[in-house]
């Protein structure tokens, strides 16, 4: 099984967007000064910094607006909300980095909706803002000054660990459910990749999805046979997790693996395995999130077991970290031996396996995308 490396990094796109249409965007000033009373934008009204997450669709991504919302506050910061229409929704987003360019922010939060975005937070570092991304690392990682994210690739391994543990020998028919098809993030393939990886199969190249030979042995827990079916894209949605279940299960009605990229994706698999009529013990389901709600599932035995992350600590890291900063000139530094800096990731399950760490939903229960 390979080890998980740090990736290369490269040189920063320095490409310059138009500075246009910012005054389309609608942006909430939450958070405000150490008074109490809100205030929107930086430059004199004190430290500002713009948080720009993927979608306001998803819990995470709430959690994690939350957090900031709540580190804001406590730092006297002035907080503006944005976030893409959707996952995938790069225009928004680089709407909103303009934005904050434009209102003289301090610092920019973001998680990455692709690789369209990069040129544009270029500009907003060659304007002097301070870019922090939040769960998903940018390719390249030094695209901005330093990432707040969840290991994504340790979080595939454990499940993928968890899985070949739990096969114990057994024939693995794995249908993988990822985000995207269209573009390339690093959320998306780590995840991915370090699942196959966990599962003990060869990959090919770790930044593409779906290149593995589509049938051979796995060699973790007991090592067995496997079959890939197919690579399907959900976009992190439920609705988009359905039919990519109902997709895969077109090609081949045996699957007993499902990977899936989160876990609202998890339940829209689920959803449609149980209208197939293969529920219960039938397939193993795992995931990457641990939010409240995904515990639950894995409580109820919806999804079998999920890599649980701390979204609430990645933005609190990052108001911090630019407060910080401002104040002081200090920058956070990444983890040893990575390109950014690992916020901590935790398997979850009731069905612990020989040899894999776990804890159980009740212990996850209560640390479910807070601080750790």
């Amino acid at each position: 099984m390979k080890n998980h490396m740090p990736r290369g990094r490269t040189s920063t796109l320095i490409s310059a967007l138009a500075l246009s249409a910012a005054a389309a965007l609608t942006l909430a000033g939450c958070a405000g000064t150490s008074g109490g009373t809100p205030t929107e934008g930086g430059g004199d009204d004190g430290i500002g910094v713009s948080l720009i997450v993927k979608t306001n669709s998803n819990p995470f991504f709430i959690a994690m607006q939350d957090g900031a919302k709540a580190a804001a506050e406590k730092n006297g910061v002035s907080l503006t909300l944005a976030a893409g229409k959707e996952d995938g929704d790069e225009d928004t987003q680089i709407q909103a980095i303009e934005a904050a360019i434009s209102k003289g922010d301090d610092g920019i939060l973001i998680t990455p909706n692709g690789p369209a975005v990069l040129d544009a937070i270029a500009k907003a570092r060659d304007a002097g803002l301070f870019v922090i991304a939040l769960d998903t690392v940018p390719d390249p990682a030094d695209a901005v000054d330093i990432t707040f994210a969840t290991d994504n690739y340790l979080a595939g391994q454990y499940i993928g660990q968890w899985t070949s543990a739990t096969l114990a020998g057994g024939e693995a028919v794995i249908g993988l459910i990822d985000l995207f098809d269209d573009k390339a993030v690093t959320v998306d393939y780590d995840r991915d990749q370090g699942f196959l990886d966990g599962m003990g199969i060869e990959l090919n190249d770790e930044k593409v999805n779906g290149d593995e030979e589509p049938t051979g042995s796995y060699t973790g827990g007991q090592g067995g046979s496997y079959t890939i079916v197919g690579n399907e894209a959900s976009q992190g949605a439920e609705d988009g997790g359905r039919t990519a279940m109902e997709n895969l299960l077109a090609k081949n009605p045996d699957i007993n693996v499902v990977y899936t990229i989160n876990e609202p994706a998890a339940y829209g698999a689920y959803q449609a395995l149980e209208a197939a009529g293969k529920g219960g013990d039938d397939v193993i389901i795992v995931s990457v999130d641990g939010g409240c709600a995904g515990v639950g599932q894995v409580a109820d035995g919806i999804i079998d077991a999920t890599s649980q992350q701390y979204p609430v600590k990645m933005a609190e890291m990052g108001v911090d970290a630019i407060v910080k900063l401002v104040e002081t000139g200090e920058a956070p530094e990444t983890s040893d031996g990575l390109d950014f800096f690992n916020t901590g990731v935790t398997l979850v399950t009731d069905q612990p396996a020989d040899g894999v760490e776990s804890i159980d939903t009740t212990e996850a229960a209560d640390i479910c995308w807070g601080t750790k």
